[in-house]
């Protein structure tokens, strides 16, 4: 399975102090079947703990993920400063989260050589 991040969300995981390797072990999680919220459409949300913080007082990430295939971390909050997305913002997500997991090979190398996308190493 291959991780990837949108370019805006790399800027805030990296202003929260939020790792790849926090980023990997997310996803792994979620291979497990531990996820927070199934929202639809392949979107999820799942906590991820900011060092010092854990998982309770951390951020709240929303994923566009398919099982065996790839996992998009598309946005992302902390919980002290907002408690949820509201419904527009879900519906445009899960029309970002379509298009995401419909991209190929060809697809994912363009947009991250455009730097739309940033793979997690």
């Amino acid at each position: 399975m291959k991780i990837f991040k949108l370019k805006l969300f790399h800027k805030w995981a990296n202003k929260e102090g939020l790792t790849d390797e926090s980023l990997k072990k997310v996803v792994n999680e979620m291979e497990q079947g531990l996820i927070d919220a199934d929202l639809g459409g392949h979107v999820y949300k799942k906590r991820v703990g900011i060092q010092g913080q854990g998982k309770r007082g951390g951020a709240r990430t929303l994923i566009a993920f398919k099982i065996e295939e790839n996992a998009f971390f598309m946005y992302g909050f902390a919980k002290n400063q907002k408690d949820n997305i509201d419904a527009n913002e879900l519906k445009t997500l899960k029309r970002l989260a379509k298009d995401l997991l419909s991209y190929n090979d060809v697809d994912l190398e363009k947009a991250i050589e455009i730097g739309e996308i940033i793979e997690v190493s």
